[in-house]
């Protein structure tokens, strides 16, 4: 004969606690971290938001500055977080952080969900005309059946 024990249920405890959504200062991934914010608020889960910086290539062997411009970007995007989180506080209160990953968009979003266990991942649908031919990250995530991807248009 086998134990049954009754299932209770535990309040707050369903849901995601982490939720990665990729920022690159677009409008749709600008669009994407205020709809994951208000997922993470309503969730009470932790908001981490993601910038990849893409890997030295071409532009730094011809002497383009591209590791201070990308630097440039991601002080930018934390600004701009701040400045959103200043003007909602006591209305929308989120606990965020920010993350920044080297590497192509896809792969750094994988090791940034991966490595903060995220129940979740958030980006914005990709603005690029080329991209429905080759494949969006957003589409490369969701084909990775990892996580539950929400795209963001």
């Amino acid at each position: 004969m086998t134990e049954q024990r009754s299932h209770q249920f535990e309040r707050g405890t369903d849901g995601p606690k982490v939720i990665v959504v990729g920022v690159d200062g677009s409008d749709s991934s600008l669009r994407a971290a205020a709809y994951a914010g208000g997922l993470a608020r309503r969730q009470h889960a932790l908001l981490a938001v993601v910038y990849v910086q893409p890997v030295l290539g071409a532009g730094a062997a011809l002497g383009a500055p591209v590791a201070e411009t990308t630097d440039e970007i991601a002080e930018d995007l934390v600004a701009q977080i701040r400045d959103a989180t200043e003007h909602t506080k006591g209305i929308f209160d989120v606990r965020w952080e920010f993350h920044t990953f080297r590497g192509d968009p896809y792969s750094g979003l994988v090791r940034a969900a991966d490595e903060l266990k995220a129940d979740a991942v958030v980006v914005g649908a990709s603005e690029q005309a080329g991209h429905r031919i080759v494949g969006s990250v957003a589409v490369r995530l969701v084909k990775a059946g990892r996580w539950p991807v929400t795209v963001v248009p």
